[in-house]
């Protein structure tokens, strides 16, 4: 996830910078905002099982609603494109050194498999980490080919993503959508302890592990989709050419991703149960692309204070922003730690005050560390390990 820029960009791309302020941002948001989402599952009943038992993510009355309608999606497949922009710099820079690529790309590929799999059992059993390394490893083969070929596999990947959506979305109307109480399930993350939940994940990993699969051809398209956005020269700013360019993207990708995507997204929410599948897969994707375009005007026209600054702190550490997010809301939520799930899982604030608390502490927290430490934690170990 790093956004370290070559030193001498092609004239297309962004002007070569240590950092890219826009992705930093775009980054911390995200991570965000997937907090936004996951946040409902730990304060559910049935905690991280209630989709395999056919229970909706959001379940909040009208506020569940409106988390549903602004986050649900949108911001992990904004962490999915933002993994590909970073695949792309690091193959610009590599191609720049005259280096073999992928070359010791996939050993950074498969640590995040291995760091993955260990929040996956450890701690969260809808890690994306594990889809992203096998999504990563796929699309850095593509890169060696042609502009051509990268095309006609992002555009295919679509396409069997989509008649993929059509089919589970099918199957589900044909067959409904009926939620499944299971008591001994509410118990596990009511008075559970972490060991059991540990166990139930591992005695579950196929169920729990099969979005990364059937959403594989998404992965490959909006990893794709990154890499074609960061070289089109989507993220960069200032007032010289390159920046006007990538202003003038992000505004189509506003008006459309906006203009199209919300009406879509308002009217899936009234839509039958079974058309969760288009909203999270489908259109959640378009909405992102909108939010892509609308951090960048934010960005361009608010006066940098507070709030920016933490933002781009989060993303700097979104790795570890991501893993620590799921091990507080587990400590605040599960029996184990707190237990605010069982105890005031029925009232609506309580998914909002602890996305809140925690958002604060994720902003508060990385600026406070990059003062005293150049990266995030898992950060550092990540380079300590493949260094």
């Amino acid at each position: 996830m790093d956004t370290t820029t070559a030193t001498a960009p092609a004239p297309a791309e962004p002007a070569a910078a240590k950092r890219l302020p826009l992705l930093d941002v775009l980054r911390g948001v995200a991570i965000l905002g997937t907090l936004g989402t996951n946040i409902w599952l730990f304060t559910s009943a049935h905690g991280e099982a209630g989709p395999l038992l056919g229970f909706e993510i959001n379940d909040g009355g009208p506020v569940g609603s409106a988390f549903q309608l602004l986050a649900n999606g949108k911001f992990l497949s904004m962490l999915t494109v933002l993994f590909g922009v970073g695949l792309a710099i690091q193959y610009r820079s590599a191609e720049k050194r005259g280096r073999r690529w992928p070359g010791r790309y996939h050993w950074r590929a498969l640590f995040l498999f291995a760091e993955g799999t260990v929040h996956f059992v450890l701690l969260f059993a809808w890690d994306v980490l594990m889809g992203y390394a096998v999504t990563a490893i796929t699309v850095a083969w593509l890169l060696k080919r042609s502009e051509r070929a990268q095309r006609a596999a992002m555009w295919t990947a679509l396409g069997l993503h989509l008649a993929l959506v059509g089919l589970i979305t099918a199957g589900a109307a044909a067959g409904g959508i009926e939620p499944r109480p299971e008591p001994e399930v509410q118990a596990l993350y009511a008075t559970g302890t972490w060991s059991e939940q540990v166990q139930f994940r591992l005695d579950n990993a196929i169920a729990f592990r099969i979005e990364p699969v059937i959403t594989f051809p998404l992965l490959v398209f909006l990893f794709l989709l990154g890499v074609r956005l960061f070289r089109s020269g989507a993220f960069a700013m200032g007032a010289d050419g390159a920046g006007e360019r990538g202003r003038r993207i992000r505004a189509r990708l506003m008006a459309w991703g906006l203009g199209l995507g919300l009406p879509l997204n308002t009217a899936a929410l009234f839509a039958p149960a079974e058309c969760f599948y288009l909203e999270r897969y489908v259109i959640a994707p378009v909405v992102m692309l909108g939010y892509i375009g609308l951090v960048g005007f934010l960005v361009e026209h608010v006066r940098r204070g507070p709030v920016t600054a933490s933002l781009e702190s989060l993303g700097r550490t979104a790795l570890s922003g991501y893993i620590l997010q799921n091990l507080l809301a587990s400590v605040a939520c599960y029996g184990w730690g707190l237990g605010l799930a069982a105890r005031y899982g029925s009232e609506p604030w309580l998914a909002p005050a602890l996305w809140l608390g925690i958002g604060a502490l994720l902003l508060a927290g990385s600026w406070l560390w990059l003062r005293r430490f150049a990266n995030g934690p898992a950060e550092s170990l990540q380079k300590a390990v493949l260094r």
